[in-house]
């Protein structure tokens, strides 16, 4: 026990040394009590490991005072987190001893207890702490630094335990710190959540990273030196970094690219940091030391990345290139001031001005209150994630109006970003002038033009190339609205309003209808034939079904042209799928096309029959 006191006595110094500096006496004495009053609460508590439990409190202090840099109030907070939900303390105890501010940021990192949840006990614990957002950002920094300390803790749990945690982590948390702009936070995390999850597959890389680094050391000292020395020789004073990328985003990779260790290119960047200054802006700095770089160093053609002017959603500024070096393999180089190694780290926390605050606090507001609002809709958690936790990229209108969309949105994200009317009758997309499909994934910088047509409408597989919640939403609501067919069609026969038709009812009362015709229906006649159903499948002028046919004919000068007319000038009618083969003077033409109802596909059969040379028009089944 004196060795855990001694230790409790060890942090709780270093955490006042850290921060006294910064708190005028009144704050420190504050935070002083509060560390009193925890320990007191928590004094008959354990750690899973064996040690006092006050040690956790303790270290997400730590977290919050010296990592991340947050005022008295936080501090105090993050000393009290557990008392009301692990103690007999209440809020309203909280509140009388420290005040209001203390107490919303205890009650909202504190679980709340119910008999019923509405999703799942952690689901209902992500969105409390979301929907704090809209009040405050520190109560989620809070927990963030809850769940670091519980991280770097984990190895006292169980393996089950260790998954649960881990995959919350790597899920949910990792990419809110991400959001956050705590780049150092989520990378922690990050490879914490790998290394319980896949301990095995952690261990590999990481003895991997420590192999690259020896093999690399003596080449990578002659390539930093020779960027030193010729920084310094034109008077430019910075500092230079190499930093490795850490086995978690190594693994990410090797999954995304289907890549080995040892086949994956930029395992490591080196940071050129420059001191704030006045006399030059940083994007002037910047392009400064790229000139002197590529006048002495081959550089990758395309491989600037500029995220001065164009900052990633989570606030990371630098300037990205990649220089050849002596082995003839491409350095990704990443040139930054000060200022931006500093807001990497503490992201939303380094500009602690209200107008900033209120700044990141707002990118978070409107798309919450939007899933919260319609969470009976879909699953407000993936909602979330997709919305918010995915590193982004940014697109542009040809304008050069900049979008911020998530990675591997598509047009139609992009489409129903700039209006819900735009989206609904995207035809197609333009993409840096190229013709696209509006379900084409974008990539960053793409400038993308949107072809619009109000006689299109959206089609249900819409929602399986949309990425974004306010394209979900918009396409849900439209597609409710739309005439939707009473019945479910057999997927064999593909039966149409005017067929003669026969209906079943399935074991989960859906009914199906197929062609009196179809095999399966003559089947289902002779085995369950009490199942038989009346239908009125009528023709609908709002419903259009897809069908194919077959023309065979004698080839001759605009047989094609006549062919197509008989669908789309006639009726009126797209075609939508068109094959053609001619051997030996004889063609053979599959049309896909849709029509409202039996009627009409015989009209069109009727039309395309009386087409010069057309031999044969039969109705073909559908693939």
């Amino acid at each position: 026990m004196d060795t855990f006191n001694k230790q409790i006595r060890e942090q709780v110094s270093f955490l006042f040394k850290a921060i006294e500096n910064r708190m005028t006496p009144e704050e420190m004495k504050r935070i002083r009590t509060a560390y009193r009053f925890a320990r007191e609460a928590h004094k008959t508590q354990k750690r899973n490991a064996g040690g006092p439990y006050i040690i956790h409190p303790i270290a997400v202090a730590r977290i919050i005072g010296e990592e991340l840099q947050l005022g008295a109030n936080s501090i105090i907070a993050a000393f009290l987190h557990d008392v009301v939900e692990d103690t007999s303390y209440t809020v309203e105890d909280v509140r009388k001893r420290f005040g209001d501010d203390v107490a919303f940021l205890v009650r909202v990192v504190t679980k709340e207890k119910k008999e019923h949840y509405e999703m799942s006990k952690q689901l209902d614990n992500f969105k409390q702490m979301l929907d704090s957002v809209h009040y405050d950002i520190r109560a989620i920094l809070i927990k963030l630094a809850d769940r670091l300390h519980n991280m770097r803790t984990l190895e006292s749990m169980h393996a089950n335990k260790q998954m649960k945690i881990a995959g919350e982590t790597d899920y949910f948390y990792a990419p809110l710190a991400n959001r956050l702009g705590l780049y150092h936070i989520k990378t922690e995390l990050q490879n914490l959540s790998l290394r319980y999850r896949c301990p095995q597959e952690y261990i590999a890389l990481e003895n991997a990273l420590k192999k690259e680094e020896e093999d690399n050391r003596e080449q990578l000292k002659s390539f930093t030196d020779r960027i030193s020395e010729l920084l310094l020789k034109k008077g430019i004073s910075a500092k230079l970094e190499v930093e490795y990328r850490a086995p978690y985003s190594l693994w990410l990779r090797m999954k995304k690219f289907g890549m080995d260790f040892k086949h994956l290119d930029n395992k490591r960047a080196i940071r050129i940091i420059f001191p704030n200054e006045t006399s030059l802006s940083e994007k002037n700095k910047c392009l400064h030391i790229y000139s002197l770089l590529t006048d002495v160093f081959k550089e990758k053609p395309n491989s600037i990345s500029n995220y001065i002017d164009s900052p990633k959603e989570n606030g990371y500024q630098s300037f990205h290139i990649k220089l050849l070096n002596e082995q003839g393999r491409w350095e990704e180089i990443h040139l930054s001031s000060e200022r931006m190694v500093r807001n990497s780290r503490l992201g939303c926390v380094a500009d602690r001005t209200d107008g900033n605050i209120d700044n990141w606090i707002n990118k978070f507001r409107s798309v919450l209150k939007d899933v919260s609002f319609h969470i009976q809709e879909s699953s407000f958690i993936e909602n979330v994630v997709s919305n918010f936790y995915n590193d982004d990229i940014r697109v542009f209108t040809p304008k050069g109006h900049g979008i911020i969309l998530p990675q591997r949105a598509t047009a139609l994200d992009f489409a129903y970003e700039i209006h819900s009317s735009i989206g609904d009758c995207a035809q197609y997309a333009r993409i840096n002038g190229k013709l696209c499909s509006v379900k084409t994934v974008l990539q960053r910088g793409d400038c993308i033009e949107i072809g619009v047509n109000e006689n299109i409408s959206p089609k249900p597989d819409w929602l399986n190339h949309v990425l974004t919640y306010k394209a979900k939403r918009q396409l849900q609501l439209r597609l409710r609205k739309m005439k939707m067919i009473p019945y479910q069609r057999c997927s064999h026969c593909h039966p149409l309003p005017g067929d003669e038709l026969i209906g079943f009812q399935s074991g989960d009362k859906k009914i199906i209808i197929h062609k009196r015709n179809c095999y399966e229906a003559i089947s289902l006649a002779s085995k369950a034939g009490d199942t038989i159903v009346e239908i009125g499948f009528e023709e609908d002028m709002d419903i259009l079904y897809p069908v194919c046919v077959h023309v065979k004919a004698v080839d001759r000068y605009h047989l094609l042209s006549d062919l197509i007319d008989c669908v789309t000038e006639r009726l009126k009618l797209s075609i939508s799928g068109l094959t053609t083969i001619t051997m030996d003077e004889i063609v053979d033409c599959t049309i896909n096309f849709s029509v409202h109802s039996a009627r009409e596909l015989q009209d069109i059969v009727s039309y395309l029959y009386a087409v010069k040379g057309v031999d044969e028009v039969r109705r073909q089944e559908l693939k």
